[in-house]
């Protein structure tokens, strides 16, 4: 990392620092017990300790999250292009998109654990309702944001639809649907973890979820707070991973990453 970065990412290093110090030094002083508020040391030796049962957890639930995300990015991409290329379609269908989007995931979990026979299938599809309309809503949005004197000129010139489509809409879309999957980076975990919490499967494959009810009933309160300092971390790592995506696919060309870089 540069010496740049380094400088701007020293005031966050700095308060996490000092908010972490700052939390040990409030449990220690009201000697606040750990089945009430366990402190950062606390935390982190039940991370050492229980880190053989937490991992597999931890690759579960990672698991779950991208291949949500993925679905969730195809079928938002897909049904994106099907709409911007049929308005009578989109018309007709994306009502109910928004429809799936404003009902809470924890009330259609239950339903999709019920109809699907498969536990692994119906999280990732209960993860990928959640995540499937930010990239839908903004590719379509980016999708009919191009020139229209370029569509225009398309038109001029004879392209074809599929032309139109490839060489003008879709790089337009670019910035729109990247910025949407930076946002359904993180709800794809949200999904994963509510659909995990409403499944309550135990055993070997179960996500990090589990582990939370599961230390929860057995009043491990330092484990259940490791297990949620692990959701932060794939929060965090997802966070990155799309932003870094993005900075891939728009550095050679969209003023976004160019100011960033002077």
């Amino acid at each position: 990392m540069s010496s740049q970065r380094w400088r701007a990412a020293l005031p966050a290093i700095l308060m996490g620092v000092g908010l972490l110090a700052a939390w040990e030094l409030t449990v220690r002083r009201f000697e606040i017990p750990s089945y009430i508020v366990p402190g950062p040391v606390a935390i982190g030796k039940a991370l050492v300790v229980d880190w053989p049962l937490l991992s597999g957890s931890l690759l579960a639930t990672l698991r779950l999250t991208l291949f949500a995300l993925l679905f969730a990015t195809v079928g938002g991409l897909l049904a994106a292009i099907v709409f911007s290329e049929s308005r009578f379609i989109e018309r007709t269908l994306f009502p109910y998109a928004v429809i799936l989007q404003v009902t809470p995931s924890v009330a259609i979990a239950p339903l999709i654990i019920i109809w699907v026979n498969n536990t692994a299938a119906a999280l990732v599809l209960c993860a990928t309702f959640v995540a499937f309309f930010p990239i839908l809503s903004a590719t379509v949005a980016g999708l009919k944001s191009a020139d229209h004197n370029l569509t225009e000129l398309f038109e001029l010139h004879r392209a074809r639809r599929w032309q139109t489509l490839l060489y003008l809409k879709l790089p337009a879309a670019l910035p729109y649907f990247l910025s949407g999957l930076r946002i359904s980076g993180g709800l794809a975990l949200v999904g994963a973890v509510v659909a995990e919490f409403v499944a309550g499967s135990g055993g070997h494959g179960s996500g990090l979820a589990y582990r939370i009810l599961d230390a929860g009933y057995q009043l491990q309160f330092p484990r259940l707070f490791a297990a949620l300092v692990l959701i932060s971390v794939i929060g965090v790592a997802m966070h990155f991973l799309t932003s870094f995506i993005s900075y891939l696919c728009l550095r050679s060309w969209h003023e976004s990453t160019l100011v960033r870089e002077r």
